[in-house]
């Protein structure tokens, strides 16, 4: 099993030094340089998309086209560097900032999408490819595997322009959080199977598990173990000193014990980001934390992306444009066969997903940084690797530019993102109440620690408690007409509040049971009874 890791890694390394080479050959001050530039380039294109409306991720992609020649031989996208150091950072950060309750609430969905549409995906896209450009079935698997994974970071930029429903939001950033890892088990399986010759399926499944389970396993671990020396640490800036050595040193500790690295990232930073900074010092010192994993991924794909598009070299993709065009209709094809086809099976025992949120969901299906430091580590011993990496900057460069430019277009076409003026103003009466709260919470800490007098005390919290007052008596206005029925303007907002109640009885029962305190004949109704009530609930 550690044969898995470290020939992914090898492999990986191999791949990339060429390109390492050539970003070091000048000296540190080459390196500065074209760091600046890069910074340049990438502040201007913020500046023009901001202008004409375009994805930032598109607008940096096309950005770097023109420069291929320029700069692709003195940097490059090393898949080392992209697997070892920017892969971890997007992970960790994406899995600190996501909620375990809604990620619960909504894990049917996601596991179907990230466990077995994974594998059928891979599976449509390899059968197409080996069938129509006639690759062995490594290289087409291969294919299969990159081109099954979908790229967070895209889809994520467009939601944050336009508002969809929560659960939407939470099944992308689900899916992708978890496609990631099982990517790169996946690949470094067929890596596996590739330098051994054949493997056994048995022996291929026990791997997926073993190095899967032995990822979470791993990030459980350290995520725990490092929850009281957080809690412990007083300064904010020192708080950050240990999350860079937990999000990066997990991902190296689980590819040293031989199991993914990429899934121990994942638990990591959900157990941290669920369960440490919630109880971490101040409301200051958690923002701190979170502001500098968001500014950190944020730079991270700045250059990633702006490398895609110096990567990628049109002239030579254009003469491949027939079977690029190809791999990018078998890649649609497989997403279209699992979206619509596992999630028609969703409603038999979980909330159905709204058709309109599954055309997202088809469309959505971009790729980005980890395809192609994917395609690049494929090593050099296996035939047809020129092939396979201008196949996928091909499909990867359609997917960022065509796809990326359409999904606004989708969302607004569909009136996904339609909310109602009423809805509109309860959604700012909660955003003032819970402000409002935090704020007075905050001032009965400064008061205890004795930073704050009494007289400024009362006269700070008395203006807060006037906006809690009036934000709450609107709010009980709009609550109890949402009590009248589910077409009134305020039950949406009330359903969502329902629906973590029931969780929390749900979950209440569910902890009893295991603790036996109460029998299983007996709890089992009421369970039932909660999921039928909320699958009743409309999606928020």
């Amino acid at each position: 099993m550690a044969e898995l890791n470290e020939m992914g890694l090898a492999m990986a390394t191999l791949a990339g030094s060429g390109a390492t080479a050539g970003s070091t050959a000048g000296g540190i001050p080459e390196l500065v340089s074209l760091s600046i530039v890069l910074l340049l380039l990438a502040t201007a294109v913020a500046l023009i998309a901001q202008r004409l409306r375009l994805p930032y991720v598109t607008g940096l992609v096309l950005a770097g086209l023109p420069f291929t020649e320029v700069f692709s031989r003195r940097i490059g996208l090393d898949p080392s560097l992209v697997l070892n150091l920017f892969l971890p950072i997007l992970i960790f950060e994406a899995a600190i900032n996501t909620d375990i309750s809604r990620l619960r609430s909504t894990f049917k969905p996601i596991a179907l999408l990230a466990g077995p549409g994974s594998l059928v995906a891979s599976g449509v896209i390899a059968l197409l490819v080996h069938l129509a450009l006639g690759l062995p079935w490594i290289p087409a698997l291969l294919v299969g595997v990159i081109l099954a994974n979908t790229d967070t970071v895209s889809m994520i930029a467009v939601f944050k322009e336009i508002r969809v429903p929560a659960r939407l939001t939470t099944i992308v950033e689900g899916e992708t959080l978890f496609n990631d890892a099982a990517a790169l088990v996946s690949f470094n399986l067929l890596l596996l199977i590739h330098a051994s010759g054949s493997i056994t399926v048995a022996q291929g499944l026990r791997e997926m598990v073993v190095v899967a389970v032995g990822g979470v396993l791993v990030g459980g671990v350290l995520g725990y173990l490092c929850l009281p020396v957080f809690l412990r640490l007083q300064d904010p800036l020192s708080s950050l000193l240990l999350t860079v050595p937990l999000a990066l040193g997990t991902f190296q500790f689980g590819q040293f014990l031989g199991v993914s690295g990429a899934v121990a990232v994942v638990i990591a930073g959900l157990v941290f980001g669920n369960q440490g900074l919630p109880r971490s010092g101040t409301a200051s010192d958690r923002l701190t934390v979170l502001n500098f994993w968001e500014y950190g991924g944020f730079i991270v794909n700045t250059f990633l992306f702006l490398l895609i598009g110096i990567e990628i070299n049109p002239l030579t993709l254009w003469e491949s444009l027939p079977a690029i065009a190809l791999v990018v209709v078998a890649y649609q094809l497989a997403r279209v066969l699992t979206v619509y086809g596992l999630l028609a099976l969703l409603r038999r025992f979980d909330r159905p997903i709204p058709l309109r949120w599954q055309h997202v969901l088809v469309l959505g299906n971009i790729k980005g940084s980890l395809s192609m430091a994917m395609a690049v580590a494929i090593p050099l011993s296996l035939a047809g690797r020129s092939g396979i990496i201008e196949l996928v900057f091909g499909a990867v460069l359609f997917s960022l530019v065509i796809q990326a430019l359409a999904l606004p277009w989708l969302i607004g076409s569909l009136n996904i993102a339609q909310v109602s003026p009423v809805t509109s103003e309860i959604g700012k009466l909660q955003i003032q109440l819970i402000a409002s709260k935090a704020a007075q919470e905050e001032l009965d800490r400064l008061l205890k620690s004795g930073v704050l007098p009494k007289t400024a005390y009362e006269e700070l919290w008395a203006s807060y408690q006037a906006r809690v007052a009036a934000s709450e008596r609107v709010l009980r206005e709009a609550y109890s007409e949402g009590r009248s029925g589910p077409d009134q303007p305020g039950s949406r907002p009330l359903e969502a509040i329902r629906r973590r109640l029931l969780l929390a009885e749900k979950g209440a029962l569910i902890e009893a049971l295991r603790k036996r305190i109460v029998p299983d004949d007996l709890v089992q109704p009421f369970v039932r009874d909660l999921d039928e009530r909320l699958l009743a609930l409309d999606d928020d």
